[in-house]
């Protein structure tokens, strides 16, 4: 704790000597030094309390008292890996395998997002005994060599696109070749993955899989057509490949309506092989993979074993069983889809009255906001999205950019996130774009009518820091 009594610039100089530059910071102007975290909240050194828009990673809430709890009491009687036999693994195994369709029911569990896709990659390719991998333009899917690989926003800055790699273009319906007016978007998109997949095979070359994220989230918060994933499974599986799910950012009940993003492609799609971290865990490096049974005896027969040392133990699986209890209990998903759909509203409005604000796409709480130059053209307002950033940081909101042009305004913050919050910084988003101190405007009018509207059981307000025996 002596650490905490150090002074921001002195922590900032001990970072620059001793950390490498590529380890970039939020806010690099201003770093902002976090000290505490409760809900939705983060302090700083001087107890300032921030709302974080960005943090999908503390998905229950920063610091969630019966997520600390079950860490801390299982950290008390072992914690050792996963070739020991234990209760609190096949209990988690068991307990997620009730959210996903019965054919995913086999799991993996790692520490990390980025193990879990790497994983996810090893087992497809020995499924199908095939090398390469179709992905969406601009995606990301991890740090580890084979994932740089396979994200395009990250390799097309270093070694570039390897002969292995197809990349398709990303199913965006504002600002890709398919837009909102096509009368089919999905089947086009898919139409587009069709197609590299039918050029790689005129070179010889073999699809293993398909990989993208469920909703892509550094392509500039997207939301894929309704219909898009069952057309792409189709041709991939035609193929020979098997199709990912990259759910990391974006699964256990995000998207409000179900737990799964990829359930919003329809009620039959189930993908072959589905990844999960970040909000897994709730800060606790934990991940996952769920895959079919045919998937796995493949994997299997290589006769070697799969072993991960600190994936798996009883103090990770502890902790994502309180995560999964703390998402039942609060009715989180359900949260997600009420305060998502207000949050929604309100910034439409926003675009109404803002030229800047070119499109308000999202579901639950996972929303994008495109800024624009001009409406025409939809050209990426980029250092207007950075001053709104960084605008809203001075007025105690934290939130970040996305999208190839880094204009897009991104919300993923925990899932205690509040209406009472949505209506406070869509005010101050109207402020800083109006140039006004104030910015209360018309989210008042829309913020009653949602809390009269909105189910019994559900809290007025998640902001707990008034009532901190309460979570």
């Amino acid at each position: 704790m002596a650490a905490d009594q150090r002074g921001k610039a002195a922590t900032l100089a001990l970072r620059r000597r001793l950390l490498s530059s590529s380890c970039r910071l939020f806010f690099p102007e201003d770093p902002i030094k976090i000290v505490r975290g409760q809900g939705q909240y983060m302090y700083d050194e001087q107890g300032a309390e921030y709302i974080d828009c960005i943090n999908n990673v503390a998905h229950v809430g920063h610091c969630h008292p019966l997520v600390v709890q079950a860490a801390h009491e299982q950290n008390q009687v072992l914690n050792t890996n996963s070739r020991y036999l234990h209760d609190n693994i096949v209990d988690y195994a068991q307990r997620l395998s009730k959210t996903l369709p019965e054919k995913l029911c086999v799991f993996y569990f790692l520490n990390s997002g980025s193990e879990a896709n790497d994983l996810a990659l090893r087992l497809a390719r020995q499924y199908t005994g095939h090398w390469d991998v179709v992905v969406l333009d601009h995606a990301y899917h991890g740090h580890l060599s084979s994932l740089i690989d396979i994200s395009p926003y990250k390799f097309r800055d270093l070694d570039g696109q390897k002969e292995w790699v197809h990349v398709a273009p990303l199913p965006d319906t504002y600002r890709g070749p398919y837009r909102e007016d096509h009368p089919n978007p999905a089947v086009a998109y898919a139409s587009e993955v069709k197609r590299v997949v039918s050029s790689a095979q005129e070179k010889g070359r073999k699809i293993a899989a398909f990989f993208a994220e469920s909703l892509p989230s550094v392509g500039g918060q997207i939301i894929p057509p309704a219909g898009y994933f069952p057309e792409v499974a189709g041709h991939i599986r035609r193929a020979g490949g098997v199709f990912v799910a990259d759910e990391i950012q974006v699964g256990f009940g995000r998207v409000g309506k179900h737990f799964w993003a990829f359930q919003l492609q329809g009620e039959d799609f189930v993908p072959d092989i589905v990844t999960m971290g970040k909000s897994i865990g709730n800060g606790h490096p934990v991940a996952c993979v769920a895959t079919t049974q045919a998937v796995a005896r493949a994997f299997e027969a290589t006769g070697v074993e799969y072993f991960n040392t600190f994936g798996g133990s009883p103090v990770s699986c502890a902790v994502g069983l309180a995560v999964l209890d703390v998402l039942e209990k609060e009715q989180l998903q359900a949260h997600a889809a009420c305060v998502g759909s207000f949050l929604m509203e309100l910034l439409g409005q926003q675009k109404a009255k803002h030229p800047i604000l070119g499109d308000i796409r999202g579901v639950g709480l996972f929303i994008g906001v495109d800024l624009i130059k001009d409406e025409a053209t939809r050209m990426p307002a980029t250092e207007e999205a950075d001053y709104v950033v960084s605008r809203l940081k001075e007025n105690y909101i934290l939130l970040s950019t996305d999208g190839p042009g880094r204009n897009v305004l991104k919300f993923k913050p925990p899932m205690c996130f509040s209406l009472e919050n949505a209506r406070h910084v869509v005010a101050k988003l109207d402020a800083i774009l109006t140039g006004e101190p104030g910015g209360q405007g018309a989210a008042d009018n829309v913020l009653e009518s949602s809390l009269e509207s909105q189910p019994p059981s559900m809290p007025r307000d998640r902001r707990l820091i008034a009532e901190p025996d309460v979570f």
